[in-house]
Parts: C-alpha cells; structure tokens; sequence
C-alpha cells in the first residue's frame, strides 16, 4: 500500500493573497471626494494587501469612454478586475468593515 500524504488546503485568505489584485478607481477629475477614496483605498491595500496590489485611476473627464467598460455609474467606483469574481463598490471608501467585505478581504459578520 502506497503511503499518501495527505493534502493540507490553503485558507482562502492566503490563495488570495498570492495573487496580483487589479483595482481600478474611477473619479471624475481631482475633487476632494475622489482624493480621499484613493486615500482610504490606498490605506487598505497597504493594511490588507502589501505588495499584492495595483491601483489604476481611471478619469472619466479624460477618458469617458473606459466608464462603458466596467458599467460605471457612479463615482467614485472602485472595481476589483483580480482575483475573480469581479466586484464593484461605490463612495469614498470610508466604511472600512463594508470596503473590506465588499472586496472580499473579510468575511460578513
């Protein structure tokens, strides 16, 4: 009889955390509102994410067409493009519990 190791699972939390997350924020220009969702989302990703983590902030006064895209409505948006499934959250960002459970980084309570 061969001998099998068994095979240990990786908590959720780590397979996620090996990968690359790609985040984009839409804003509409350098408003005070969309300086502070880049802040707070920026503090998350260095609390939650260090080094695992690209932001790109999409102006839709510059570039409007790219809101088609990721179904932009509203702004700020943030969207998460990696790891799968995407996921989109509005507003500045400053719930921190919600932004996290909202990108996944922490389960609902």
């Amino acid at each position: 009889m061969k001998d099998r190791k068994a095979k240990r699972r990786t908590p959720a939390r780590t397979r996620r955390a090996a990968k690359i997350w790609q985040l984009r924020l839409y804003v509409t220009g350098r408003t005070p509102k969309s300086a502070t969702a880049f802040l707070n989302l920026k503090r998350l990703c260095e609390t939650h994410l260090k080094g695992l983590y690209r932001i790109r902030v999409i102006d839709l006064l510059t570039h409007p067409q790219l809101a088609k895209g990721d179904q932009i409505l509203a702004i700020p948006t943030v969207v998460r493009r990696l790891p799968s499934p995407v996921r989109t959250i509005i507003g500045c960002l400053s719930d921190t519990d919600r932004v996290l459970v909202g990108l996944d980084l922490r389960s609902a309570v």
